[in-house]
């Protein structure tokens, strides 16, 4: 086990140990609160998205682009069909973000004839995943559709949250929405081009057309 534990969280909740690698890992979490609580937390986004949303089945393919695109986010990263051990630690944002669509892609596939946003956009051919932070994912195709999977709580009153999308410094308003308790899954109400930012902040009830407060989760450049 590395030096530093905590960096197993991920790996662990995406069942890409092997079994001496999770045996000892177990262990630890026997005496680490901070990896349990993180445990929990990635496991509860995939159990939100998975349960409090609906979406057409996805392709046969959309697991392995899924864990494909998981992987790219950090080039010195094993890929896992060569063998299952991490090289290095696996970025909390794209952890969540490949925990968030796995489980939420492998319940959608039981449930075929429904519709939602975010596994409608993944399961398009060339779809990719971008973290947001450590609060979600954003799924973007190569049409320029895209959606957010954010866990967010209620926004406060009087309050909303708002998505952006950056192009060349510029935010651009892309829809309004309340958060809840568990997941939320957001429409993006605007084409996501290649080179924009997708950002979201907390604004006043309504909408607001330029943000007045800096982003509380946001992309890197898609």
């Amino acid at each position: 086990m590395p030096d530093d534990a905590h960096s197993l969280v991920a790996p662990y909740a995406l069942d890409a140990l092997d079994e001496e690698e999770s045996h000892a890992f177990e262990q630890h979490l026997a005496v680490c609160e901070r990896c349990r609580e993180d445990l929990a937390g990635l496991r509860e986004a995939a159990a939100s998205l998975a349960y409090g949303a609906d979406g057409p089945a996805p392709p046969a393919a959309l697991k392995e682009r899924i864990l494909e695109q998981a992987r790219a986010e950090r080039p010195n990263i094993v890929p896992l069909q060569r063998r299952r051990r991490w090289a290095a630690p696996l970025g909390a944002a794209a952890a969540i973000a490949a925990a968030v669509a796995l489980g939420f892609g492998v319940w959608s596939a039981t449930r075929p004839g429904t519709n939602d946003a975010f596994t409608s956009v993944l399961a398009k051919q060339g779809a990719k995943l971008v973290p947001m932070g450590d609060r979600g994912a954003v799924a973007v195709a190569p049409d320029g559709s895209a959606a957010i999977a954010l866990t967010v709580p209620p926004a406060p009153s009087g309050k909303t949250y708002e998505a952006w999308v950056i192009e060349g410094g510029t935010p651009k308003p892309a829809g309004v929405f309340d958060g809840n308790t568990g997941m939320t899954v957001v429409d993006i109400e605007r084409s996501v081009p290649p080179g924009a930012v997708v950002a979201v902040t907390v604004e006043a009830a309504g909408g607001v057309d330029q943000p007045t407060q800096k982003p509380m989760a946001a992309t890197g450049t898609i």
